[in-house]
């Protein structure tokens, strides 16, 4: 973000992620992170986070229930997907649990047919069973469940269903 050797002072540090929080929800190990590539004591860093908590720019609760709901919607992922993402943004696993509480498992859900339907147009394959099975490795790829998968691929009447295993 700065210049290497540039010192910033903490009021500054404070004002830019303040205004970086006002216009896109971050979780506070982002924001750490940008602090830390600020090259500002660890002290500081803590420091910052705080008054940001304190401020309610930074709100991990609402960060996942966004977060969430951007990646069903644009993104089309999986709950799986999602999940990996948020725990690799060092949430607590109840804080995830508490925000995925909010989306039905049908919202969570809705994307995969549509998915599923388009993709199977453009699978390559010698048979029906190495065509289910891309398809498959695919819906597993973007975070769903092998259940649900299994059952779009019935809704779509696909003949030779890979087993279970």
């Amino acid at each position: 973000m700065d210049k290497p050797g540039k010192m910033i002072s903490e009021e500054q540090a404070f004002s830019r992620m303040s205004r970086l929080c006002a216009q896109k929800e971050y979780c506070s190990y982002e924001v750490r992170r940008k602090l830390t590539r600020m090259n500002l004591p660890d002290q500081t860093v803590a420091k910052i986070i705080g008054r940001l908590k304190k401020d309610k720019f930074i709100d991990e609760d609402r960060f996942a229930r966004s977060f969430i709901h951007d990646k069903l919607r644009f993104n089309k992922w999986g709950k799986r997907k999602i999940e990996l993402s948020l725990r690799q943004k060092q949430l607590p696993a109840d804080l995830i649990a508490r925000a995925f509480s909010h989306f039905s498992d049908a919202s969570l859900n809705e994307s995969l047919l549509p998915l599923l339907e388009k993709k199977r147009a453009t699978i390559k394959g010698r048979s029906e069973y190495e065509k289910n099975g891309k398809l498959i490795k695919y819906g597993l790829g973007r975070g769903f469940s092998i259940n649900d998968i299994l059952a779009c691929m019935k809704i779509m009447n696909l003949d030779e269903l890979p087993d279970e295993t």
